[in-house]
């Protein structure tokens, strides 16, 4: 099984931006993790803070027949038309994940443009919400 997991901007900062609100683990450490829990698939992840490389990841998901996207797209969450129409476009299924509670946090972050277009959303659960996303691909439920 293939999984795209893909990180918006500053997520590359993780581990020391705002660790009261993102923790202290870093992508790094995320990455490693899901490799350890899931020695069997194979993983391509991408962090970009810019929108087209994000956009062109989710291309690449389709063309190399990936079995789903796993996808934090941070602040694009909240301001990308392009993110959404390229994560309905793909028809590969996207679990939307975000480290804390969108929806407890400043009101703007409260609308996402691309949940509508995924499969699901995971919101708050740190980290765990990563795992939680590849386990729903493996169950099956993204196919």
């Amino acid at each position: 099984m293939k999984l795209f997991v893909l990180n918006g901007p500053n997520l590359n900062l993780l581990g020391t931006r705002e660790p009261e609100t993102y923790g202290t683990a870093t992508l790094a450490d995320m990455q490693d993790a899901l490799c350890a829990l899931f020695p069997d698939i194979d993983f391509r992840f991408v962090q970009s803070n810019h929108e087209g490389d994000l956009i062109d990841a989710l291309h690449e998901a389709a063309s190399e027949g990936a079995s789903g996207v796993v996808c934090n797209p941070g602040a694009f969450t909240h301001t990308s038309v392009a993110l959404r129409d390229a994560v309905a476009a793909v028809g590969v299924p996207v679990i939307e994940v975000h480290l804390s509670n969108v929806h407890a946090r400043e009101s703007f972050r409260h609308r996402s443009l691309t949940a509508a277009v995924t499969a699901g959303q995971i919101v708050g659960l740190g980290m765990k919400g990563y795992e939680l996303a590849v386990r729903y691909f493996l169950d099956g439920a993204g196919a």
